[in-house]
């Protein structure tokens, strides 16, 4: 019923009209068989409405010929007076001026008060009765529909911009906090990362008489800091402009090439921490995508982190990361069997929630829990993005962990 008025159904409405008039005419009289003339102007006025179903104006004007034609000649004026009044309904369901509705209307109404001019009273009355039925019935049911029609475009609209109000409104809150997040990284924790890797600096050149092996420590905390301090100035950057910086290339991106060297460097600062790591990377890692390069970056440095957190410095470590088909498999495991530092604050952070959000978002499954006396975490990413080719799937239907990181 939706579309039983709608524009793009004209023909199929007037159809209906047309095989409605051959029924009449065949079984609608009482068993009177329709004259020669009625035929004619029943198929004239059937070839109009079929011809003009998509110009309501003349439509209306050659069904109201023919009427005027059949009040003249017929005593039985059914067939083109339904296909007058219904070329009115069509006009007023879809003209586009209000003007030329009442125009049709006052043509129809003068054609059909023709057939009362010089009759009696009675018969006058009997005309505007029937006025009434052919005119204003569909004039009015157009009008209903019509303004039907307009209430629901306004509310589509009004819906519309609603939504395109609070998409303005997210977007703003967005940017607050966006700026409020960097503000905060650039005055507080950009500036004590600074202030530290000044004072190593500073430190390794006051102190020349130091232990190689102290000089060395001293060295690695100077480049990991500086590092970290150069991946906060580009966060603050993304923050502040996202669509100043070109992809976030600095942030979720990597040259394919040199994944295997920072994937040696991360290795060798787990190492100096005091962990002893086994390594055992495809050189077909050097293939990747940059997005999930990165992402085996991001996941080693972590994992390897929470070795020397959780497990201790003196615990032994297992890296492997293989390529199968275009997916990665990658997993990182200890023996647990090290010593907490006690530098080390105490309760769990924010690592292990932070991998799975990065899987997830390319289509894999992080499982992390204990095995052994010790702790294991791997998952495979697709060879297929699935950020590229579906968007970010629903939290439902994303893969979940089965374990949770440790205290």
């Amino acid at each position: 019923m939706g579309r039983l008025f709608d524009a793009r159904d004209t023909l199929a409405r007037m159809l209906l009209l047309d095989l409605s008039g051959v029924g009449y005419l065949l079984f609608g009289r009482g068993g009177r068989p329709p004259t020669v003339t009625q035929w004619v102007l029943a198929g004239l006025a059937f070839t109009v409405a079929l011809a003009l179903h998509r110009r309501p104006l003349l439509n209306l004007i050659g069904q109201a010929a023919l009427l005027a034609v059949a009040l003249c000649l017929l005593s039985d004026t059914t067939i083109n007076q339904v296909g007058a009044s219904y070329a009115l309904l069509e006009l007023t369901m879809w003209a586009r001026r209000p003007r030329t509705i009442w125009l049709a209307a006052g043509l129809l109404a003068t054609v059909d008060l023709t057939d009362s001019i010089g009759d009696p009273l009675r018969r006058v009355a009997s005309g505007v009765f029937g006025l009434t039925v052919e005119v204003g019935v569909p004039l009015l049911l157009g009008l209903v529909i019509r303004t039907t029609r307009e209430l629901g475009r306004q509310a589509a609209e009004r819906a519309a911009a609603e939504q395109r109000r609070r998409e303005s409104e997210s977007r703003a809150a967005r940017a607050d906090e966006r700026s409020a997040i960097a503000r905060e990284l650039h005055d507080v924790v950009a500036h004590h990362v600074a202030s530290m890797v000044l004072r190593v600096g500073v430190a390794r050149h006051v102190l020349t008489d130091l232990d190689p092996r102290v000089g060395e420590v001293f060295d690695d905390v100077h480049a990991t800091g500086s590092a970290a301090l150069t991946d906060l100035r580009r966060l603050v950057a993304v923050l502040r402009d996202p669509d100043g910086v070109r992809g976030d290339a600095a942030l979720t991106a990597i040259e394919p090439s040199a994944l295997p060297a920072a994937l040696d460097a991360a290795v060798d600062r787990a190492r100096q921490a005091g962990v002893t790591v086994e390594a055992d990377v495809d050189a077909a890692v050097g293939t990747l995508d940059a997005v999930r390069g990165m992402a085996v970056l991001r996941l080693t440095q972590e994992a390897l982190t929470n070795v020397a957190k959780h497990a201790g410095t003196s615990a032994r470590a297992r890296l492997v990361v293989s390529v199968v088909d275009g997916a990665v498999h990658w997993e990182v495991s200890d023996n647990g069997r090290g010593q907490v530092p006690t530098a080390v604050p105490p309760g769990g952070g924010h690592g292990l929630a932070g991998m799975r959000e990065r899987v997830e978002v390319l289509g894999g499954e992080l499982t992390a829990g204990p095995t052994g006396t010790g702790w294991r975490v791997r998952t495979v990413l697709p060879a297929t993005v699935a950020a590229e080719s579906s968007g970010p799937a629903a939290p439902g239907q994303r893969g979940a962990t089965t374990a949770t990181e440790p205290a």
